[in-house]
């Protein structure tokens, strides 16, 4: 045996108390992304279900925002209500659309924005609401 391959095998192995910091730190920072979008995206999946619903309970507009209500009453759901739905009757089936913006607070001052939208139509393009090009314009 010569003396390198001596040397090497008598090194010690594993992993230094600086790099378990440093992975501690990216798990750490992980996981607070992932418990502050995981709620948001359960009630983005609850609306969802909600409008699809909501359209096959049919009747009036009322009566499809009504029954969002009842169905976000059950499921949690803030970020949005029966009033903020479009309801179109383009192909004279009902499609409801949605959206709305999230922001989730990370640390201090520092929040993440996450835009959601949504609709039953199978083209998939979202309503928008008359007045959203006006709400835009003011901001």
């Amino acid at each position: 045996m010569d003396r390198n391959q001596l040397c090497n095998s008598n090194a010690e192995r594993g992993i230094s108390i600086t790099s378990l910091i440093l992975v501690l730190a990216v798990l750490g920072v992980a996981g607070i992304f992932a418990m502050r979008l995981i709620p948001a995206y359960i009630e983005y999946n609850a609306i969802k279900k909600a409008i699809v619903n909501a359209r096959q309970s049919g009747g009036t507009v009322r009566d499809m925002q009504a029954a969002f209500d009842r169905n976000a009453d059950i499921n949690n759901v803030d970020a949005i209500t029966g009033r903020d739905l479009v309801i179109t009757r383009d192909t004279g089936e009902p499609q409801i659309s949605f959206a709305y913006e999230k922001r989730l607070p990370l640390a201090g001052n520092v929040s993440l924005v996450i835009d959601f939208e949504g609709t039953t139509d199978p083209s998939g393009v979202v309503a928008e609401a008359d007045g959203a090009s006006d709400t835009q314009a003011a901001r």
